[in-house]
């Protein structure tokens, strides 16, 4: 946890979007649009942007890749949450994760329930910590990805944000003055 004061100056990170989806491209990933720009406008930097299938596999090389970089802080995944027979994103993240951030689904779930109600119970959003970097999944939704980086992920991934946040617990490297290094397409 980092504790530092509320006058630090912001600390921008890197972050990677990965949008999970069998429907989606980039040219029409709402979802991953809503996390690009709320995380450009706080001020961080755009790592990378991936689409894949929603295949545990597919998801697990992206964010295995992400995880091992030094060059990504946090992981940003939505779609795939859900319950149909093609959500597959908990499965794929979750054994990749070092230590589970539990309260973030529950946060998640508790924030949903205002807009739409019991069905919140049908959202996996999960997080956790694996190599220094963060990995937050929320649905994808445009509404519940703007939920979660407002309420939760943002204010977290800010260095001044008291009494804790979890910057000083990701991977520390070098800032560019550049918003964004890369935009790829996968199948």
């Amino acid at each position: 946890m980092s504790h530092a004061s509320a006058d630090a100056p912001f600390q921008p990170l890197d972050i990677a979007v990965l949008t999970v989806s069998d429907t989606r491209s980039l040219d029409n990933d709402q979802s991953g649009d809503t996390l690009e720009q709320r995380l450009c406008n706080a001020g961080h930097l755009l790592s990378e942007r991936v689409l894949v299938k929603d295949d545990v596999y597919a998801i697990r090389e992206v964010v295995s890749r992400w995880i091992a970089s030094d060059q990504v802080a946090v992981i940003l995944v939505t779609g795939g949450t859900g319950f149909s027979s093609r959500d597959n994103t908990p499965e794929a993240l979750m054994p990749l994760f070092d230590k589970t951030v539990e309260g973030y689904g529950e946060l998640f779930r508790h924030l949903s329930l205002a807009s739409i109600g019991t069905s919140t119970i049908q959202s996996r959003a999960v997080a956790g910590l694996a190599n220094r970097t963060l990995i937050s999944a929320m649905p994808g939704a445009p509404r519940a990805c703007a939920l979660a980086w407002d309420e939760i992920i943002g204010p977290q991934l800010d260095l001044r944000h008291r009494p804790c946040n979890f910057v000083d617990l990701l991977q520390q490297h070098p800032r560019s003055t550049c918003g964004s290094r890369s935009i790829a397409g996968a199948a």
